[in-house]
């Protein structure tokens, strides 16, 4: 929902500013753009480095098309995958890896085929999610940045325009719109913060919560196998994290 939550705001925004007798072509003035949004991005490069640029442009596809995480579906699949083990062996499972399409559970089944103790693969498994967490907070952390100087190029880019329009003291019928042009790299600023910046930054959140969410109930269902649970004794153990899955969408 992040842009269409976006669309919403700009657009009650400027609805109000239009009943209000403004015209949206009143708000747009390049050089406040380039210095509020130019130099949001300048001090936000300046923090962090490009390893974490990368990746949160690449994670940006993430706010097009959200995450999909299908808990019940991957349910299933360890219920499956007990069943099998508990009849067959561990090795049975080496034949069932194919047919997984997520990274994280395969690389543990595959450690299990391969011999590795519990321990070793709870504590492998386990630093992959942490990792993976900490990955996303650092892009959090780069928009909340983004978030908090935008507003501060905005009062830079009014202080520009203001000194501007200082110079046109002896013009009076100019005055006025270089005053009103000054303010609008202020609305820039709060209007990225808060509308842009700060609601993405919260948004990779929610998919890091997610995420860990998803791949904790993978890893509980993996030690449940190694331990030779039955389906059912697994699918008791797993009926936390769906209860959680059925709350949140109802929260939604």
């Amino acid at each position: 929902m992040s842009l269409i939550g976006l669309i919403i705001a700009v657009a009650f925004i400027l609805g109000g500013n239009i009943i209000e007798g403004g015209h949206p072509s009143a708000l747009g003035d390049l050089p406040a753009f380039m210095i509020v949004i130019g130099g949001t991005i300048g001090a936000a490069l300046t923090q962090f480095p490009f390893s974490v640029v990368g990746a949160s442009l690449k994670r940006f596809k993430w706010l097009l098309s959200p995450l999909k995480t299908d808990m019940g579906g991957q349910s299933e699949l360890l219920q499956e995958l007990a069943g099998n083990a508990r009849r067959n062996g561990m090795l049975a499972l080496e034949s069932m890896t194919e047919q997984i399409q997520d990274p994280f559970l395969k690389k543990g089944i595959q450690m299990m085929v391969d011999g590795y103790e519990k321990d070793k693969i709870y504590e492998v498994l386990e630093k992959e999610i942490e990792f993976e967490q900490e990955d996303i907070e650092q892009t959090v952390k780069f928009y909340e940045a983004m978030g908090g100087y935008c507003p501060t190029m905005g009062i830079v880019g009014a202080v520009f325009g203001l000194i501007h329009a200082m110079g046109l003291l002896n013009a009076p019928d100019k005055l006025g719109g270089a005053i009103a042009v000054a303010f609008i790299a202020t609305i820039y600023g709060v209007s990225a913060a808060n509308l842009i910046f700060l609601p993405f930054g919260n948004r990779y959140k929610a998919f890091a919560h997610q995420l860990r969410h998803y791949k904790e109930m993978t890893l509980t269902g993996i030690m449940c196998i190694m331990d030779g649970e039955s389906q059912q004794r697994l699918q008791v153990s797993l009926s936390p994290y769906l209860g959680h899955e059925a709350n949140e969408k109802e929260k939604g």
